[in-house]
């Protein structure tokens, strides 16, 4: 069952699909942030979860495994762009969390930004392409398992 958050100003919102970013956004040096497992099998109730990353420290699969989630693993050049086409690609309103530069062209084809501020920092230009920044990994999940918060944020 979508997610829907009816906000004041803006109408209803209604979201199939969570697209992530993996390093920097859901996990560090490779490694999932303490409660990000949980918090996606929780969502997965709700959303398709889909993780899109380079992987560059060869950890994502086996950080994920068992995950009800589909694991994109983009080799070479053209990140930004793959990632962009993934969001594009799926039928229904789709969700996405980023931190990297390599993340910009999925936050324009959203239709819920959410840039994730963890330990790697966020790409400066990124924070004029999300709707809602979120101090972490945890925070910006929560945000989607508490559609209300969402609404409060972006009602006008």
């Amino acid at each position: 069952m979508p997610i829907e958050i009816d906000i004041p100003g803006l109408g209803l919102l209604r979201l199939s699909h969570l697209v992530s970013d993996y390093n920097g956004t859901l996990a560090r040096d490779g490694i999932l942030l303490p409660g990000v497992k949980e918090a996606l099998a929780e969502l997965s109730r709700c959303l398709t979860i889909h993780v899109v990353t380079a992987d560059t420290f060869g950890m994502a699969s086996g950080q994920l495994e068992g995950l009800p989630i589909r694991l994109t693993i983009l080799k070479g050049e053209g990140e930004r762009e793959a990632k962009a086409r993934l969001v594009s690609s799926l039928e229904g309103g789709v969700a996405v969390l980023g931190n990297g530069a390599n993340d910009l062209a999925m936050m324009d084809t959203a239709q819920l930004a959410i840039g994730v501020l963890e330990g790697e920092g966020i790409y400066a230009p990124l924070l004029t392409r999300c709707h809602i920044v979120a101090r972490g990994a945890l925070d910006a999940l929560g945000l989607l398992l508490n559609p209300v918060r969402i609404k409060a944020t972006l009602r006008f």
